[in-house]
């Protein structure tokens, strides 16, 4: 019998995340502890670009997107927002979407499912993924149960399960 096998990946979808922005675009708008302050939050190429009146409203506006983001099933892991900027009378931030596993990371899980998870199972990386391949499914699936256990600092999906 052949292998079994299963990607590791962190992508974000993007039109998931264009919707929370468009929710929360819609929400500064009509919201009224936010009328007056000019919060907005917008696509800036890549990036995502808030900006407001106060650093408060700025972080309020961020919460709400965050909220945006989790009610649409994306990971706050995923996303790399930095620290609010003076930017004359208004405040700025711009976030990132993180994705794709970086060598560090796909090495680093590999060592976890090498030293932690059952005998038989190889990890071996592909480009920004990894590939988790074993004779049993049921090894498999305590590789997935040991990496959604483990307290990881990037968004992990599990995909291509054959």
């Amino acid at each position: 019998m052949a292998d079994s096998s299963f990607d590791i990946v962190s992508k974000v979808d993007r039109q998931e995340v264009d919707n929370a922005l468009n929710q929360t675009a819609k929400e500064l708008s009509q919201r009224f502890d936010f009328k007056g302050t000019g919060a907005s939050i917008a696509w800036s190429g890549e990036r995502i670009a808030m900006s407001a009146g106060s650093e408060e409203r700025l972080k309020a506006a961020l919460d709400v997107f965050k909220e945006k983001l989790i009610k649409r099933g994306i990971s706050l892991k995923a996303l790399d927002a930095g620290e609010p900027q003076a930017s004359g009378k208004e405040y700025k931030l711009t976030a990132d979407l993180k994705q794709g596993i970086g060598q560090e990371d796909a090495k680093k899980l590999g060592k976890i499912i090498r030293d932690e998870g059952p005998k038989g199972v190889k990890a071996q990386v592909q480009g920004e993924e990894l590939r988790v391949s074993s004779k049993s499914r049921d090894d498999l699936q305590a590789v997935i149960s040991l990496l959604k256990g483990k307290d990881l600092d990037i968004a992990l999906q599990f995909v291509n399960y054959r």
